[in-house]
């Protein structure tokens, strides 16, 4: 089956030409040129990912994030956000907001198409071992690609889910946010190290009893996380 790609950009010339690249690589592409056309297309159906442009006619695209991600319907869409602003914050933020990569302007059509082939990856993965990694109260089942806590799902994204799973998979062994990335393998992620921290504090608002004093994920200052052993 062909992957559903919906781009939502208010640039034409950047959408023809990124459109018919990614087309000519075998993705289905439709393209928005505002939030209004954006949310009319995920009304009649949602697309494999999303590309989301931050700047656009009629809104913001991290308010978009948000209510894309408060919506039962469209809570675990791949996003990928499109930003011409330089400001850092803005990427943490959408990282904060539920966005699952991020891509700065300009930008390269090749690379556009690794990452979004990067998060059709982790949204349709192939068949494996149905493993749940056990840990108290918290489960981590990696065949259904889902993380429970007291038996009830944990709301993360599925970069967060492999990186929740690269430190669990390693109990006790301080992983440095290099060796973090290595191991996200196919993650085409930018070496920003404060992208890290950011999925670590959403895994940790939603596996910890108080994210502010964790116990399971923890920081090694300097080093890295930790996925601890046991908790007390």
């Amino acid at each position: 089956m062909t992957p559903r790609l919906l781009l939502i950009d208010d640039d034409i010339r950047l959408t023809d030409m990124v459109g018919d690249y990614l087309r000519r690589q075998g993705l289905e592409v439709q393209v928005a040129g505002s939030l209004a056309d954006g949310r009319r297309a995920l009304a009649e159906a949602l697309p494999d990912a999303l590309v989301l442009d931050l700047m656009l006619p009629d809104g913001d695209g991290l308010d978009f994030t948000r209510e894309l991600r408060n919506g039962a319907r469209t809570r675990r869409l791949p996003l990928l956000m499109l930003t011409a602003r330089g400001e850092p914050t803005d990427r943490v933020v959408g990282l904060e907001l539920g966005a699952d990569d991020y891509l700065g302007k300009p930008f390269e059509p090749r690379e556009l198409l690794a990452r979004v082939k990067a998060l059709l990856r982790r949204a349709m993965p192939e068949a494996g071992p149905d493993e749940v990694l056990v840990f108290g109260r918290l489960e981590i089942d990696l065949g259904a690609r889902q993380a429970r806590l007291d038996g009830r799902p944990c709301d993360l994204t599925g970069h967060q889910f492999e990186l929740l799973t690269v430190l669990a998979q390693a109990p006790g062994r301080v992983l440095s946010r290099d060796q973090i990335m290595d191991a996200l393998k196919g993650h085409p992620l930018e070496a920003f190290d404060r992208s890290i921290d950011v999925h670590v504090s959403r895994i940790r608002a939603v596996i910890e009893d108080d994210p502010k004093n964790p116990r399971r994920v923890l920081t090694v200052r300097g080093a890295g996380y930790v996925f601890a052993r046991k908790q007390d």
